[in-house]
């Protein structure tokens, strides 16, 4: 009996690096593209987006969060820099000023559910249909282009032969890592996500740790939007929908606890590539992308399902 159970307990761990494994070989078979080097490099620049914000997000889910605004920080980044960067704005101050209003609307998120009790779900939901208004409200429903800036190296750009957005991809996941399991900040966010009152009873500021993990995820989630429009050199309002949905799916898959207290960020970095490798899969393939929605729904609902499972039955290592 405990050996099938510590089989169980690996698998719940790793077999998400099955599933990725899977998933390459399915689509390497179906499609000869898909294996290229420039195919590998593409998806990994694809993903840099959803990558940077996953970090933010872990840190909310594991104190028992949830950040659903993100898409649309995401989204009024992009045409916020965009019109700074029209104007004719340095792109250093245009940079600056974008992740300064990233953090406050991240820090906004927090004083409601810190302050006005307003659950994380509500709080993060208005927030995102509000951006989304602003947005339009910005750019008055049109795109703005034609801007000239250097920013278009980290949405282009190499070094050596690695594309820019995946070198800052990986800078934030070390950061985050170091973060989570190397400092007494880290030890506070599992923390508040494992029992908020007994937190709270040993001293640890629970309202300080929900204003760092929110800010730091919008922050997060304005920089993935530079990112994001030095790629596509275009502030389109409609820019980052549906990215909030792409992002938790990535997290969960990932394996941090939809419900608090677990998770590790060196996971959560396969559970991105999957995301990856199955949009781009599906798009090899010409599968029409309503299709994608439905797979990207079914994907999230499993990996909660998943989720649930293994706490049910306390299987997880870590």
């Amino acid at each position: 009996m405990n050996k099938k159970r510590n089989i169980m307990r690996i698998f719940a761990v790793y077999g998400i690096v099955v599933v990725l494994i899977v998933l390459i070989a399915l689509f390497s078979i179906i499609s000869p593209r898909f294996l290229t080097s420039r195919n590998v490099f593409t998806v990994l620049t694809q993903v840099a987006v959803v990558g940077i914000v996953s970090v933010g997000m872990t840190m909310v889910l594991i104190t028992g969060g949830i950040d659903l605004s993100v898409g649309g920080i995401i989204g009024v980044a992009v045409v916020m820099l965009a019109k700074m960067l029209f104007a004719g704005m340095n792109t250093i101050i245009a940079v600056l000023i974008t992740l300064a209003i990233s953090t406050i609307i991240g820090l906004f998120n927090a004083f409601c559910i810190n302050e006005l009790n307003i659950p994380p779900l509500i709080t993060t939901l208005g927030m995102l249909t509000t951006l989304r208004g602003v947005a339009f409200l910005i750019t008055g429903g049109l795109p703005i282009f034609g801007f000239k800036s250097g920013i278009a190296v980290i949405g282009k750009g190499s070094l050596w032969v690695i594309p820019v957005p995946v070198i800052i991809m990986i800078i934030v996941f070390l950061f985050g890592i170091l973060l989570l399991e190397r400092t007494k900040y880290g030890r506070y966010v599992y923390g508040v996500g494992g029992n908020e009152e007994a937190s709270r009873l040993s001293g640890i500021n629970v309202k300080k740790i929900k204003y760092m993990v929110f800010s730091l995820c919008g922050l997060l989630s304005g920089l993935a939007g530079i990112v994001l429009l030095a790629r596509i050199n275009s502030g389109t309002p409609n820019a980052g929908k549906g990215y909030e949905m792409d992002v938790i799916t990535a997290v969960v898959l990932g394996g941090v606890s939809i419900f608090g207290g677990e998770g590790r960020l060196r996971f959560v970095i396969i559970g991105v590539v999957i995301m990856g490798v199955l949009t781009n899969g599906m798009v090899l393939i010409n599968v029409q992308e309503y299709v994608q929605w439905v797979v990207k729904g079914l994907v999230l609902i499993a990996a909660v399902g998943f989720d649930r499972f293994v706490q049910s039955r306390g299987l997880r290592l870590s």
